[in-house]
């Protein structure tokens, strides 16, 4: 086992929560007065900071986007978490996983206070060891990076490890994600990186973020984990 930590995204890795958060984004442009009907600019906002892509796709400004981020979280909250599904065979992949003696994390650019109610809503929530997400705006811990730094403080916690040995969970570890923020957070908290091409990247966008492997669909996960 060259990989011992395995680490997740949530939307587009885990789950299917195109619905939810499309949705949820169209509630917080109509909010703004801004009508968007295409799915391809919906889908844009899976993955990075909500906040700053309202600033990047629609030119707001951070006042503003906060305030978008305000309407999003106001539909999502009740409505569109729930939106949502989990992909075929994740479930088994991650009690295989846990059955092989691998410790599976949860890194997730979500805000952390939905993450406990949609791992418990899809009864996954025991098959990560541990589950980290995003700080609300304002906070240190919003980008894919950091979310996976915060990963390796609870891993060093949980198993009573030496800040010493991080060097080597780090080497010991990799990143599972669907976007090029899954790549890119990857690269800078120094980890290796598996793309998943059944979530939301755009064609090539994996390649061009430099994933050090890609698979394509859930059931080769486990394949490629263990052969590394």
């Amino acid at each position: 086992m060259s990989k011992k930590y395995i680490l997740f995204d949530l939307d587009g890795t885990v789950t299917d929560s195109s619905e939810g958060i499309t949705k949820s984004v169209q509630h917080a442009l109509l909010g703004m007065g801004i009508e968007e009907t295409s799915m391809s600019n919906l889908r844009r906002f899976i993955g990075p900071p909500l906040d700053e892509s309202f600033m990047m796709f629609y030119n707001m400004s951070r006042e503003d986007a906060l305030k978008a981020v305000s309407f999003y979280r106001e539909r999502y909250g009740e409505t569109g978490i729930f939106e949502n599904k989990l992909y075929d065979g994740v479930k088994e992949l991650l009690e295989t996983l846990r059955e092989n003696g691998y410790v599976t994390a949860l890194a997730t650019c979500k805000p952390e206070i939905y993450v406990p109610r949609i791992l418990k809503y899809f009864d996954i929530y025991d098959l990560f060891d541990i589950a980290v997400g995003s700080e609300l705006e304002g906070g240190s811990r919003r980008h894919k990076n950091e979310v996976i730094e915060e990963v390796f403080r609870q891993i060093i916690i949980k198993y009573n490890l030496s800040q010493d040995s991080l060097n080597e969970i780090k080497a010991d570890s990799i990143m599972i994600g669907d976007r090029k923020d899954d790549i890119n957070g990857a690269k800078l908290a120094g980890i290796e990186s598996m793309g998943v091409r059944y979530g939301f990247a755009e064609p090539e966008e994996l390649e061009n973020a430099g994933a050090d492997y890609i698979v394509p669909e859930v059931s080769d996960i486990f394949t490629m984990i263990s052969e590394l």
